[in-house]
């Protein structure tokens, strides 16, 4: 059994409230998935807007080495021709090589929404896909609402996608568009859907279509796949409208891992965690950590009996490798990690010598404190490495002092200047920065104090910051906790920091990320 997988992040993703890609993004993105071994790409509606039209007449789907390209339309209007519908009359002069059409298969909405007859519904269908197929476009047929359609009118449903595979549509894509259909009840219409189907049509694929409003996406288009259906759609990390739609990562994962339907190649699946997390980017979305496979928490141990479990055979609490998929096993270290934990992360990074009681004694107190290293791995090294007597700082701060000035007026600035005073390397420097606000302020100052002695510091950049309020019953007195994201390009580590103060407490994980990145580069050079 072969099954094909169809992308719609670039169409029914979009429609995820709060996104919005460019036409270099959706390039980007649909580079992306023809690498990952998709096998159609649908990339919008170009009668709908500007944007989409843009994308298709500005990227040449010959650029695919693997994905064939999809442009999606509608129907033609009830009581039109398709010669005669824009929305359709576009598509043959798009070098997208398939057409998805989407048309009614409920009666509720031939009725009520499109308010025509289901006779005028199905001489839609087969004149729009006749039209295209005829223009030499492989046809995928969208049956909008299908298990709405088929609970209240079984016949009708079926006629719907038997009017389509008449006319010349090669795959029929039965949709749960309001994603409230269960698995048991899914499963049933699509074997039964499946079975009509092949026995008039031999050569059409049944395809599924779902959504999440129930959760059931991933499970709904497996159970498809069970009952027959050999093409499924969905969208990378299950982006889309309302809830979201099935998500084609998980899914992915599912079909080649647990059912044995290689769907990618081996090497593709290994691109699996690094091409999710490169869409949500391009999305602008902060990836989920607990996604299922690809998640960054995915295969995180932190209890002490599982650390243990999976230093002796990691199928004790793994049920895939993470290797397969392109992630990776973590060992966040916490107060309620054990002995096993310390010393398996010292492994990690690569310090032999550890008091593993005395680095989680120094854990669970700092912890009490309110540090957090669960996502500040960078932190959690350097306080391993200071316990085992390998601390070497970057610099001996002298002192720093920060100028905030707000002027007064409508339209009166603020600005932000840093002094740092330090000594590095037996040389003392003093330097002044402006910045947006007080931490970047001493980001730069810190920066131009140290960079010309460790040039490291030019491929670092912080990428996030973030911060927690510990006890806000003391109101502006409260503790806080500060988490900094700093990446290279090539890799990405936290750092904390925690105080009464959000200056000091910025500081610490400020100076943490910068040290660790320099470390953790000279390391990776020397190896080199």
């Amino acid at each position: 059994m072969s099954v094909k997988l169809f992308d719609t992040t670039l169409r029914d993703g979009t429609q995820r409230e709060g996104v919005t890609l460019t036409t270099e993004d959706k390039i980007r993105i649909a580079k992306e998935l023809d690498s990952l071994g998709i096998h159609y790409i649908e990339a919008g509606f170009p009668a709908s807007n500007p944007k989409d039209l843009e994308f298709f007449e500005s990227f040449d789907a010959s650029e695919l080495s693997h994905a064939r390209l999809v442009a999606f339309t509608r129907a033609r209007r009830p009581n039109g021709r398709a010669g005669d519908d824009p929305a359709v009359t576009l598509l043959p002069h798009l070098s997208a090589p398939v057409a998805c059409i989407v048309a009614k298969s409920w009666k509720l909405h031939v009725e009520k929404v499109l308010r025509t007859t289901p006779g005028e519904n199905l001489e839609s269908i087969r004149d729009t896909v006749g039209y295209l197929a005829a223009a030499g476009k492989e046809v995928v047929f969208d049956a909008e609402h299908y298990f709405d359609g088929f609970h209240d009118d079984p016949e009708h449903a079926l006629a719907v996608l038997r009017a389509a595979a008449e006319a010349g549509a090669t795959t029929l894509v039965l949709c749960d568009t309001n994603g409230g259909t269960l698995t048991t009840e899914l499963k049933v219409v699509v074997g039964r859907t499946v079975r009509e189907i092949s026995e008039d049509f031999p050569n059409v694929e049944v395809g599924i279509h779902t959504h999440n409003d129930s959760g059931c996406g991933v499970a709904n288009a497996l159970a498809a796949v069970e009952a027959g259906a050999t093409h499924v759609q969905g969208t990378m990390n299950g982006v889309g409208e309302r809830c979201g739609n099935c998500d084609l990562v998980t899914t992915i994962a599912n079909l080649q891992l647990k059912m044995d339907l290689p769907v990618v190649g081996e090497e593709q699946l290994t691109r699996l965690t690094s091409s999710s997390n490169y869409v949500s980017e391009l999305m602008n979305l902060t990836p989920d950590t607990h996604r299922p496979y690809v998640g960054r928490s995915a295969f995180a141990h932190k209890g002490g009996l599982h650390v243990d479990g999976i230093s002796r055979d990691a199928r004790t609490y793994e049920h895939v490798a993470p290797e397969r998929v392109g992630n990776l096993r973590r060992l966040p270290v916490g107060e309620l990690s054990g002995k096993n934990s310390i010393l398996r992360k010292a492994e990690e990074l690569g310090i032999r010598e550890v008091d593993a009681t005395s680095v989680l004694s120094a854990i669970k107190q700092r912890e009490y404190e309110g540090y957090h290293y669960e996502a500040a791995d960078a932190s959690l090294a350097l306080l391993i490495g200071r316990t085992a007597g390998e601390d070497e700082p970057l610099f001996e701060l002298e002192t720093f002092r920060i100028i905030t000035e707000k002027r007064g007026g409508a339209d009166g600035e603020t600005t932000t200047e840093a002094t740092i005073k330090l000594s590095v390397k037996g040389q003392r420097v003093i330097s002044t920065a402006e910045g947006n606000g007080p931490v970047n302020a001493l980001d730069q100052a810190l920066r131009s104090a140290i960079e010309t002695h460790y040039p490291e510091l030019t491929s670092i950049h912080l990428s996030n910051y973030k911060v927690r309020i510990l006890d806000e019953h003391r109101a502006t007195a409260a503790t806080t906790r500060v988490l900094i994201d700093s990446t290279d390009g090539k890799r990405a580590w936290g750092a904390v920091g925690v105080g009464e103060n959000i200056i000091e407490a910025s500081w610490q994980a400020l100076v943490d990320g910068l040290e660790y990145g320099v470390r953790s580069e000279s390391e990776v050079t020397e190896k080199e």
